[in-house]
């Protein structure tokens, strides 16, 4: 027994003399963040607002530095209509030296309507297929459909927003399972604009009360601020409960006339971004931070003087 108690002593003093070592010698690196830098396609579209070619988003990326790449279905659908190929184009990535981080589909998981929802599910389940041959481990899941008059269509039935939460928890569980197998995780986006999920409380009230310790929430600096989530919630989540964080910044627009193209750049708006990663450094988030931007001004400009001014400013952001 002593002879046990001896050598927890000794190592605890070893490693006691290690950490402060280190606190004494590079007391800096250890405040430093971890995070990884992402680019989410929509923040280099065309002029018009089109996407670009998957293939002329990954040599975008890869010449500004970007670590991962955050495309939408579209661009990966149009990619396989083209003749291309889930296995051609996984190479594509690995040969950039990139990885997909996430990506972004609009399947209907959430809606009220049962027929929908099954459709929304077999969607969501072709997407997380092709996410899984890209290697990504994630599909951003937000309340598409169920946003509470968002939608172009005429029937105000299809955008009906879902009152009850603990509903749509079972919903995402159901979302969960689809990806189980294919080790696909689909992360509760947070839409500011939405009458569903609009805050950070009801979208991680969606992960938790889905019962699986998968659920993970997808937190964007432009929809908290948006949806009227105080950033002061943000201490209340670990670094598992975020699947990705996106971000961006805003100008001094009120919170009901703001809108997705008044995003900018990070640092270039009033978001409380230097107390954001501080907190995401606390919790000690080593995740993908990705830039999602709908500037349509920044559509205009040259892609990869957009991507490399990003990057640079999301670091700076970051305290990278």
């Amino acid at each position: 027994m002593s002879s046990d108690i001896s050598r927890r002593a000794m190592l605890a003093g070893v490693a006691g003399g290690l950490a402060m070592t280190a606190t004494e010698t590079s007391a800096e690196p250890l405040l430093k963040p971890a995070f990884r830098f992402c680019l989410n396609t929509s923040t280099v579209r065309d002029k018009d607002g089109k996407s670009r070619p998957i293939t002329e988003l990954l040599d975008i990326a890869t010449k500004a530095g970007f670590e991962a790449i955050e495309p939408w279905t579209q661009e990966i659908d149009a990619y396989l209509k083209g003749g291309g190929t889930l296995k051609e184009l996984r190479k594509r990535i690995e040969q950039a030296g990139l990885k997909v981080a996430d990506m972004i589909g609009f399947a209907e998981w959430i809606v009220e309507d049962a027929d929908r929802r099954k459709k929304g599910l077999e969607q969501a389940k072709q997407y997380m297929e092709w996410a899984a041959e890209l290697g990504s481990p994630h599909l951003a899941a937000p309340p598409v459909g169920a946003t509470g008059g968002m939608s172009k269509r005429d029937d105000p039935k299809f955008t009906q927003p879902v009152i009850d939460l603990v509903a749509a928890a079972d919903r995402y569980r159901a979302l969960l399972e689809v990806g189980e197998k294919m080790r696909v995780t689909p992360i509760v986006e947070v839409w500011g604009f939405s009458k569903t999920l609009r805050r950070l409380g009801e979208a991680l009230l969606v992960a938790v009360e889905s019962g699986s310790p998968r659920g993970c929430v997808l937190p964007d600096i432009y929809h908290l601020y948006k949806g009227g989530s105080d950033f002061a919630g943000l201490p209340l989540l670990s670094s598992s409960a975020i699947g990705i964080f996106h971000v961006n910044d805003y100008p001094k627009i009120e919170r009901d006339k703001i809108t997705d193209a008044d995003r900018v750049y990070p640092g270039d708006g009033i978001a409380p971004l230097k107390e954001v990663f501080a907190t995401l450094r606390k919790m000690n988030y080593t995740g993908f931070v990705s830039l999602e931007l709908f500037n349509r001004n920044y559509w205009k400009q040259d892609p990869n003087e957009v991507a490399k001014t990003g990057l640079a400013k999301m670091k700076a952001a970051t305290g990278h």
